[in-house]
Parts: C-alpha cells; sequence; structure tokens
C-alpha cells in the first residue's frame, strides 16, 4: 500500500513538473510568435488638409470654363481692300476696285461697361468692327488705342446691360508646369476651351524681344485675343500666336502675359498711348556663345553664363544715375532672375516712367542691388545710312561749336566702319538734311516723311575734328 501512494505521489509530482515546463518554455515560445506578426500600417497624410492628395486626380477645370466662355466675345474685322479684277468698264472710268475682307478673332471683355482687350492684329486697318458675345448679341465696336509693339489693342462697346468680365491674374506668379486653359473662337467655333500647362514663360519671337507665356493648350487661326486663364479663371495672358510650319497648331502657343496687356490698356485710357519706362542700358544676353564674343571683344575674363552684360550706358537715364557702369551683369530685377533679354524686357513692360526698380547685379566678384529710376525714352528717329539720331544738348553744340543739329545716338551697323574711316562717330552732329537747317528730331522726321522715293538724301555733319562735311546719297 505504502508502495503504491508513493508510485502515485511520484506520478503526480511528475506530471506537475511535466505541466510547469510546458506552460514555462513551450507555450510562451509561442505567444511571442504570434505577437510579432506585423499588421499594415495607417497612412497618415504630412498636410494638415483633411483630404489625401491624388496623384492620378486632374484639376477641375469646369468653374473657371464656365465663368470665362461668357466674357470672351468674337471679333469681326471687316477691311476694304483695292485689289480684285478690273472690269473694262472700270479700266474707262478710271476707277480701282474694292474687295471687302473679313478676319475674325477674340477678345476677352474686362469691364461691365464694355471695355475689350483684343490683339493689334485682330483689328489692324480695320474699317468696321462688330463684337459677338457668347449670349449671340452683335454690338458695333469702336477702337480706343492700340499698341503694335506688344500686339495689344482696347476696343469699347456700349452694351444695354452689364457684362460679365474675366478678373485679371498676376502674370509674373505663373508657374512653369501650371493648368491654364485659352479661351476663343478658331475657326469661327465660338465658345471654344482647350487646356494645358505652361510650357515655357519670357519667350522672345520676334526682333522687338517680345516677352510671352508658351503654353500647350491648343491654339488656332480665330484664337488671337482670347483669354488664357488659370484654373481659378483669371485672366494671366492673351492668346496672341502659335508656332507653326502648317499656320495652324501644332504644339504650342504664345500669350501676352496678363500684367503686360493690363498695363498697356491702363495706360490707353489715361494718356491715349503706351507710356514705356526705360532703364537707361544696352547690352547683349549672356550664354555661351555671347560670353565668347564679348570675352574676345572686351579682352576680359567672364565665368558668368547668366544675366545681362551692360555694355553701355544712355545719358540721363535711371541707370547712369543709379551708378551701373559697362561690364556690370544685372542678375535680377526686384525679385525677377534675369537669364535673357526676354526676362528684363518683360519685367519693364509693366512699369512706367517714374517707378522703381531694384537692380540686383554682379561687379567684380561682388553682387550689389540698387534702385533705379525708369525714365522715359529720350525722342529718337531713324535716319536712313547713319543710323538713331536724338536731341542734342547745349553742351553737345557747343562742343562743335554749332548752334543748331541732332546727334548721332547709335551709328547704322552696317555703314559704321565708313563712317568711322571719315571721323563720324557716335555723339556727332548733324545739322542739315536735305539742305534744311534741323534743330530737332521732329525737324528730321518732317523732312524724311515729305521725301520723295527718288529724291536724293543730303546730310552736313561735323566730323571729330570740328570740320563740316557734306554727303549725297542716291
Amino acid at each position: 500500500m505504502k508502495k503504491i501512494l508513493t508510485l502515485v505521489l511520484v506520478s503526480a509530482l511528475g506530471g506537475i513538473l511535466t505541466l510547469g515546463g510546458y506552460k514555462l518554455f513551450v507555450e510562451k515560445d509561442k505567444t511571442l510568435l504570434v505577437d510579432t506578426v506585423e499588421e499594415q500600417p495607417t497612412l497618415i497624410p504630412t498636410t494638415v488638409a483633411n483630404t489625401v492628395y491624388n496623384p492620378y486626380e486632374t484639376p477641375d477645370f469646369t468653374t473657371a470654363a464656365e465663368n470665362t466662355v461668357n466674357a470672351v466675345v468674337h471679333v469681326k474685322n471687316v477691311t476694304i481692300s483695292n485689289s480684285g479684277p478690273m472690269s473694262i468698264q472700270d479700266f474707262f472710268m478710271g476707277r480701282s476696285p474694292q474687295r471687302e475682307q473679313t478676319g475674325t478673332g477674340s477678345g476677352v471683355i474686362i469691364s461691365p461697361d464694355g471695355y475689350i482687350i483684343t490683339n493689334n492684329h485682330v483689328i489692324d486697318k480695320s474699317q468696321k468692327l462688330s463684337v459677338t458675345l457668347n449670349n449671340n448679341k452683335t454690338y458695333e465696336a469702336e477702337v480706343v488705342g492700340a499698341d503694335s509693339t506688344t500686339d495689344i489693342a482696347l476696343l469699347k462697346i456700349d452694351a444695354d446691360e452689364e457684362l460679365p468680365v474675366v478678373t485679371f491674374g498676376d502674370s509674373d506668379n505663373a508657374k512653369i508646369g501650371e493648368w491654364v486653359l485659352a479661351v476663343g473662337n478658331p475657326f469661327n467655333l465660338t465658345s471654344t476651351v482647350t487646356a494645358g500647362i505652361i510650357s515655357a514663360k519670357s519667350r522672345n519671337l520676334s526682333s522687338a524681344s517680345q516677352s510671352f507665356i508658351q503654353t500647350d493648350a491648343a491654339v488656332n487661326p480665330g484664337n488671337s485675343g482670347g483669354a488664357l486663364v488659370n484654373v481659378n479663371g483669371e485672366l494671366i495672358g492673351i492668346n496672341t500666336a502659335i508656332s507653326s510650319q502648317t499656320g495652324s497648331y501644332i504644339g504650342y502657343s504664345f500669350a501676352v502675359p496678363s500684367n503686360i496687356a493690363r498695363k498697356v490698356v491702363n495706360d490707353i485710357i489715361e494718356f491715349g498711348n503706351v507710356q514705356n519706362g526705360i532703364l537707361g542700358v544696352t547690352g547683349i544676353a549672356l550664354n555661351s556663345s555671347t560670353l565668347e564674343r564679348i570675352q574676345t571683344e572686351k579682352q576680359i575674363e567672364i565665368e558668368d553664363t547668366q544675366g545681362f552684360y551692360v555694355d553701355g550706358i544712355e545719358e540721363d537715364s535711371g541707370a547712369e544715375a543709379a551708378g551701373l557702369k559697362e561690364g556690370d551683369i544685372i542678375k535680377k530685377v526686384d525679385d525677377i532672375r534675369i537669364l535673357k533679354f526676354a526676362d528684363l524686357k518683360g519685367h519693364l513692360n509693366t512699369k512706367s516712367p517714374g517707378n522703381f526698380v531694384d537692380v540686383t547685379f554682379l561687379r567684380d566678384g561682388n553682387i550689389k542691388t540698387v534702385p533705379v529710376k525708369l525714365v522715359k525714352p529720350a525722342p529718337s528717329v531713324i535716319l536712313p545710312y547713319v543710323g538713331q539720331i536724338k536731341n542734342a544738348k547745349p553742351k553737345d553744340l557747343k562742343k562743335y561749336s554749332t548752334e543748331n543739329g541732332v546727334k548721332i545716338s547709335i551709328l547704322n551697323e552696317k555703314y559704321s566702319e565708313y563712317w568711322t574711316k571719315n571721323g563720324i562717330e557716335e555723339g556727332s552732329i548733324i545739322t542739315a538734311v536735305n539742305d534744311e537747317n534741323v534743330n530737332s528730331v521732329d525737324d528730321v522726321k518732317d523732312i524724311i516723311e515729305n521725301m520723295s522715293t527718288y529724291d536724293s538724301f543730303r546730310l552736313e555733319l561735323i566730323n571729330k575734328d570740328g570740320e563740316k562735311e557734306r554727303y549725297n546719297f542716291r
């Protein structure tokens, strides 16, 4: 009996030890393995907004489009040309057959009382202008003013109701890659909206160094003068041109920035013409090719390949008063980086005479910033064979011992070698044109305008030695 109890106790004790070991080692390990299974983490946006950004979601253009199409109009331009087949009656009556030609484009309403902005080339040489609104109402329009340099014109209609408008945005704040809408009337298809992005800014398409916004929104003939708006429906440009070998859209279009367009129409309303303010510098934008040329001509070392190299300062200009010098490299004007001349020209086109701009420039390895007051350009005229001339100051006349004359400011590049060989240079005085004494550029303009194509062209100049010389051009 004693042996049986002993065996039971030993068995019970062994069971207890076995169970305890299982709980302690085997079951604990198993639990640890289960706890290490990873769960998918919860993604929390880093922005404070309540919505999560979806990279595949495109902007909603509907509101911007709805607000814009009602303020973009169809412009019809009727011109009369003296071309066409001549009949026998026309021949004997001495009549010139006339033909009516019609051109179309777009315009943007910018005020409820009927001011409309468009392109100058849309309304150029018009005998009759009409504007059709999106509600199909048509009104006669008059030209308030136009500027061929920026290709902007301002029209006015007298409507019988308040008109919808597009508000101006800040084109300087427009970003490359930003979504935009082009709204206009291509091929007489009214109220057409296309979308794209801003492909580039400060594009230069002409010798006038205009500054355009480039976009890949489809623009075709008839879109000229229409609106380029951002996703908020704000006007950031006036569609003006396309890059094409066929005459139709093949990838890129160009718009006058809204800041330039707004400045032009404000000047037209207030002054009747555009008031330009100039910095007073001449020069060239730096790049690999111009850099090599400057270094060769000036015999200097320049490491920069970005900026505007100043090779001349106009007298009595804001640049001269601020202390800018030949050899300075302009890097910024206000907050606009200057990488090419169109950057500089585009920003200055938004300014007026009397405005100040902060010019940041590089000189002798040091960056400096000075305020420069913009001034009106001095009256000038291009004189055939000679170049640009402007009014002479009393000190200029005194230097050459003459009482009258105008001053050569820029020699014609084609004939400059001829003139310099004969002692004529920039700063020389022209005392007479076609045997008439001249005292101002207005005198020269009048003489040139009254010249016949077949007239000889006679000049009296004073060379650098103070001697009067006469030249006759045929």
